[in-house]
């Protein structure tokens, strides 16, 4: 391995940790959903990296696009929970969905 793809992946597992971090540690929808594209860009830095190391770059931009499009799909769908429970609550804190129970 090179000193280059420890360096991406020391990176990679630095914003791993700030996203986990956040997921633990935070009350508010946003920053929890903050939290989890943090994760997802380390991902992506993972994947990247590994595959330059490999010699399979395309390989891995496929990969990367593939899963970014995963994403996509669902930051459009988090994002439409979020409205629908602060219409609901008129709040963004995670304690106050106890209220949604039917």
């Amino acid at each position: 391995m090179s000193n280059v793809w420890l360096l991406y992946m020391g990176f990679a597992a630095v914003l791993l940790f700030a996203g986990l971090y956040c997921l633990l540690t935070m009350r508010n929808l946003i920053k929890l959903f903050i939290g989890v594209e943090v994760i997802g860009k380390a991902v992506t830095l993972g994947i990247i990296a590994t595959g330059a190391t490999k010699n399979s770059i395309l390989t891995a931009q496929a990969l990367a696009v593939t899963f970014i499009v995963v994403e996509v799909c669902v930051v459009a769908t988090a994002l439409a929970i979020i409205i629908n429970v602060y219409r609901h609550t008129k709040s963004l804190d995670i304690r106050k969905l106890t209220q949604l129970k039917g």
